[in-house]
């Protein structure tokens, strides 16, 4: 068996569930139990269950049968570890990073492995600065994480929301109707560009773009003008009209609060508005998260999971694994903290979606 740097190590998944996150979990504590004799150890619902020392030594027999199951055998939550500063049981007692760090050491524990999005890896470059060993997987439907080419759970989510574009393009022309579909993609719009040209959305509003509903009001008028009977409008759940993109976080935060209905719900009441043309809503919410994994996310998953078990094995923490240029590499976990990768104005997908005749909003 070959020799480990690292022989107790914790994995935790923490923020929204993804597909993919059983088979990383399986790639890490596979490769780490039988290719180097480590000790893993699980905790339960992301850094919830380190900050309250929930955790269960995983054996191998958790492993069987979780390639091709959504969601994650440890749990998940969105706890902030670094947002509080008092003690979680009162004021004598440790903060949740206190907590952390005491239990961490309590294990013995080697190195940490986080399986998350953004906040999942900023919380570990944090970690990392306070000196516990860190490494971190990417796991976001929403693909926005930087210094990493693809996050594992994108594909999946792409492929669903592709396939109900698909479905909703034969209710739409069967009743002459604008269907409004929207996605996820809160602050990043790569979900929406993707699966709107995938499913040959005809507008596609993305965070990066705000839009003018008069531009997209003359797009689809010009599409009935032209014989076609129906339109299809992608709407990712951060887009912002030209309006909001005016105002400051605090006004545009006030104002999302105040907008009746979902960011789909109002283009759809815009449209009608501005055309006349019936307008009709679907928000695939979760439906984007769950069920089986795709095969593009487990043969990821599984990459990214042996390649931080093989980093375990030679020290290399306070890195991310990352795919670059279709390598599976690992990059410093403060180069991903506290960043967004967002789409690019110059990106080729948008200029493929103009080329094709879609309307961007702009």
């Amino acid at each position: 068996m070959p020799k480990s740097v690292t022989k107790t190590c914790g994995i935790l998944t923490s923020g929204g569930d993804a597909p993919g996150l059983n088979a990383a979990i399986r790639g890490v504590a596979r490769t780490a139990i039988d290719v180097y004799g480590m000790t893993v150890i699980g905790f339960e619902n992301g850094y919830r269950g380190l900050i309250d020392n929930r955790y269960r030594v995983l054996k191998p027999s958790e492993f069987s049968g979780i390639l091709a199951q959504g969601g994650t055998i440890l749990g998940t939550s969105r706890e902030k570890p670094f947002k509080d500063k008092i003690g979680i049981y009162g004021p004598e007692s440790p903060t949740p990073v206190e907590a952390i760090i005491q239990n961490y050491r309590a294990l013995d524990l080697d190195c940490l492995v986080v399986l998350g999005g953004n906040g999942t890896n900023t919380t570990g470059a944090r970690l990392a600065a306070e000196g516990l060993n860190v490494i971190g997987l990417p796991k976001t439907i929403d693909n926005d994480i930087v210094e990493t080419d693809v996050t594992f759970g994108f594909h999946t989510a792409l492929c669903v929301a592709t396939d109900a574009i698909d479905r909703l393009h034969s209710t739409a022309s069967s009743h002459n109707r604008v269907m409004v579909i929207e996605v996820m993609g809160h602050k990043a719009g790569w979900l929406g560009l993707y699966s709107g040209i995938a499913g040959g959305g005809d507008v596609i509003l993305l965070p990066e773009i705000p839009y003018d509903i008069h531009a997209i009001a003359r797009h689809l008028e010009e599409r009935g003008r032209s014989g076609k009977t129906f339109s299809i409008v992608v709407v990712a759940e951060g887009a912002r009209s030209l309006e909001e993109a005016a105002l400051d976080k605090k006004a545009f935060k006030k104002a999302r609060a105040e907008m009746s209905g979902s960011i789909g719900y109002r283009v759809a009441r815009e449209i009608e508005a501005e055309t006349g043309l019936e307008s009709r809503v679907t928000v695939l919410g979760y439906l984007q998260r769950g069920g089986t994994p795709v095969a593009f996310d487990r043969v990821l998953a599984s990459q990214f999971g042996t390649a931080a078990a093989n980093m375990l094995a030679t020290g290399e923490y306070g890195k991310m694994v990352a795919l670059r240029d279709n390598k599976v590499v690992g990059v410093p976990l403060d180069r991903v903290a506290n960043r967004i990768k967002t789409v690019p104005l110059d990106h080729r997908m948008l200029e493929t979606a103009r080329d094709v005749g879609t309307c961007l909003g702009d």
